[in-house]
C-alpha cells in the first residue's frame, strides 16, 4: 500500500515536470523535496521561509537536509509578523501566515519558470483545522502527499524506506503555535519560547511544547516522561532559566504532550478569512 502511494507521487510530481517546493525541514516536506529531486534534479528547487517564528535550529536543519539530498535551496524572508490580522492570533492565524508565504513563493515560481508550488500538506492534515491550506489552494499550490492519500504514519514510513535519517524527526510547528488564540504575538514573545524550548532540548528531550499563557510557561511532555523528568532535572534551575527569559511562572501540563492541544478551544463556528 506505502510502495503504491509512493508511485502515485512519483508519477504526480514527474508530470509537474519543473516544481517550487515550500520547503519547511519537516518530515512531510522534505519528503516531497526528496521525491522531486530523485526524480526532477536541477528542474526542482526547495524554498524556506525564514520566518520571526521559525528557529534557527529548525532552518539550520532546513539546510543540512536539503544538502544531503541534494536538491538546490533557496531562503526567503517572510514578514507575517508586520500583519496585524496575523500578530493579533485570531482562531485563523495560520490563513494569514500561509497568504504570506505564498504570495511570496508565487512570485519566485513565476519568475524563474516554476508552473507549480508544492507543499508538503500531508492526507491527515485535511481532517484538521488547517485555514492555511485554504489560503495555499487560493494562491494555486498543490499538496502532493494529500493528492495521493500518504498519511503523516506513510510518510514517516516511506521517508524510513528512502533511507532518510530523520525519518522519525518529531513534528515542529512555527512557534506561534505555542499561543493561546486571541493573546498577541511579538518578537520578544517568539525569542522567549524559542529560548524556553532549546533549554528542555538540552535535557535530552525530543517531543515537546512550551505553551506561552501571558506570563505563564506550561510545559508539555509526553506523559510517560513526567515523572523521569521531575525526578531527574534540577527544577529550581529550570524555573531560574525561564525567569530570565521573562516568564513569571513555570507549570508542567500533567496531562502530558498532545500536538495542537489549543485547537481544543476552538468554537465550533469558525470565522472565515
Amino acid at each position: 500500500m506505502v510502495a503504491e502511494k509512493l508511485d502515485r507521487l512519483k508519477s504526480l510530481l514527474a508530470d509537474m515536470d519543473r516544481a517550487l517546493i515550500a520547503y519547511s525541514g519537516g518530515i512531510d516536506s522534505t519528503l516531497v523535496a526528496k521525491v522531486a529531486y530523485d526524480l526532477l534534479g536541477d528542474r526542482a528547487l526547495a524554498v524556506t521561509a525564514a520566518s520571526p517564528s521559525l528557529m534557527p535550529e529548525d532552518l539550520e536543519d532546513a539546510r543540512e537536509q536539503a544538502a544531503i539530498i541534494g536538491i538546490a535551496h533557496e531562503i526567503v524572508a517572510t514578514h507575517e509578523l508586520e500583519n496585524p490580522d496575523y500578530a493579533s492570533n485570531p482562531v485563523n492565524r495560520c490563513y494569514f501566515c500561509k497568504s504570506e508565504l505564498h504570495d511570496t513563493l508565487r512570485p519566485l515560481a513565476q519568475e524563474r519558470g516554476y508552473p507549480y508550488v508544492v507543499d508538503g500538506v500531508n492526507a491527515d492534515d485535511l481532517g484538521d483545522y488547517r485555514p492555511g491550506i485554504q489560503a495555499a489552494q487560493e494562491r494555486g499550490a498543490r499538496s502532493p502527499l494529500a493528492e495521493v492519500g500518504i498519511t503523516k504514519l506513510e510518510v514517516r514510513q516511506i521517508s524510513q524506506l528512502l533511507g532518510l535519517p530523520w525519518w522519525d524527526k518529531p513534528a515542529q510547528p512555527c512557534l506561534s503555535s505555542r499561543f493561546p488564540y486571541g493573546e498577541a504575538i511579538t518578537l520578544e514573545k517568539l525569542h522567549r519560547v524559542g529560548r524556553a524550548e532549546r533549554y528542555l532540548r538540552t535535557l535530552g528531550l525530543r517531543t515537546l511544547r512550551v505553551r506561552s499563557v501571558g506570563d505563564t510557561a506550561r510545559i508539555e511532555i509526553p506523559a510517560q516522561h513526567i515523572k523521569n523528568f521531575i525526578a531527574c532535572n534540577d527544577l529550581e534551575a529550570l524555573v531560574k532559566a525561564f525567569q530570565g527569559y521573562g516568564f513569571t511562572y513555570v507549570t508542567l501540563d500533567l496531562e502530558g504532550f498532545r500536538s495542537g492541544k489549543l485547537n481544543q478551544e476552538l468554537p465550533f463556528a469558525i470565522p472565515s478569512p
